[in-house]
């Protein structure tokens, strides 16, 4: 049985339909805060039970019987986050899991300048402390998030940011599709695998050229200080927290964090990658306008 957790969410979702294209359903099992939200999963004959990391009680029952374990790491930040990977990990673990898989970041790491990568850093050092074998995803950085910075841009045109360095924006899809791929050979990675990117990394200036190309509409970048920008998102309503941790991006950027690409993701989907280009139209970026 292989559990997911989060299999509502985003990247959870996709993972579990691309594992049912690999293996049975009745051996796939998803763990998740409201069980209605996947009925449809239910109804393809995958295990569902309730569980939140909140609750460790809870996710025993979720990960009964579970040969390995996919924890998707939560939408948190900081030590709250790690206290909640913490306890999945060790419900994991009393489940008698072979083993336990994270969806961890590239640039993960104890000095990294983005709080994210910190956590994610911090629960692959429980997961080695476990003493169950693990495989830590690190993904791309998802490419909706470059989405959600030209979207605010969208109306005016001028994408005003902090200064950046490269980035491999990866699609949640070819990610789900590698995480299914790993789940369905397991062992295939023991700890970390390589970096998990498409096949090109961008700057934000790059990030903007290819939204003119792609709508036909003139997207220019300007560089806004780091003082400015948070003293933007405070205006927005944006709380102190969220927009430090925004600024985190831009920094661990401008340090190289999140340029590598490789050949890992193609590998492991059988195929190139989706281009920045694809996510920018599949998201109503195309001729035409916003």
């Amino acid at each position: 049985m292989i559990i997911v957790t989060g299999a509502t969410g985003q990247l959870g979702r996709r993972i579990v339909e691309s594992l049912l294209v690999r293996v049975p359903a009745d051996q796939v099992g998803v763990s998740v805060r409201d069980p209605r939200k996947a009925q449809a999963f239910a109804d393809q004959g995958v295990r569902v039970r309730r569980g939140s990391f909140d609750e460790p009680g809870g996710l025993a029952h979720a990960f009964e019987g579970a040969s390995q374990v996919l924890i998707v790491s939560v939408d948190r930040m900081g030590e709250e986050a790690v206290r909640l990977h913490r306890t999945a990990i060790d419900a994991a673990v009393a489940s008698g899991a072979r083993r336990i898989l994270y969806t961890s970041h590239m640039g993960a790491g104890a000095s990294s300048h983005f709080q994210a990568c910190r956590d994610h850093a911090a629960t692959e050092r429980a997961l080695s402390a476990s003493g169950v074998p693990f495989t830590a995803l690190r993904n791309g950085f998802h490419a909706t998030a470059a989405v959600q910075f030209l979207g605010h841009a969208a109306e005016s045109g001028c994408l005003e940011l902090p200064e950046d360095g490269p980035v491999s924006w990866t699609a949640h899809a070819d990610l789900a599709d590698a995480a299914a791929a790993i789940l369905a050979d397991e062992g295939r990675f023991d700890g970390p695998t390589p970096p998990l990117t498409a096949a090109r990394a961008f700057t934000f200036d790059e990030v903007a050229g290819l939204a003119s190309d792609v709508t036909g509409r003139a997207f220019t970048r300007t560089t806004a200080s780091d003082d400015r920008f948070r003293d933007q998102l405070r205006g927005n309503g944006v709380p102190v927290d969220a927009a430090d941790h925004l600024l985190g991006i831009f920094a661990a950027a401008r340090a190289g964090e999140f340029a590598a690409v490789g050949p890992t993701l193609a590998d492991l989907i059988a195929r190139e990658p989706t281009a920045l280009s694809a996510v920018l139209r599949e998201h109503g970026f195309h001729g035409g306008g916003h």
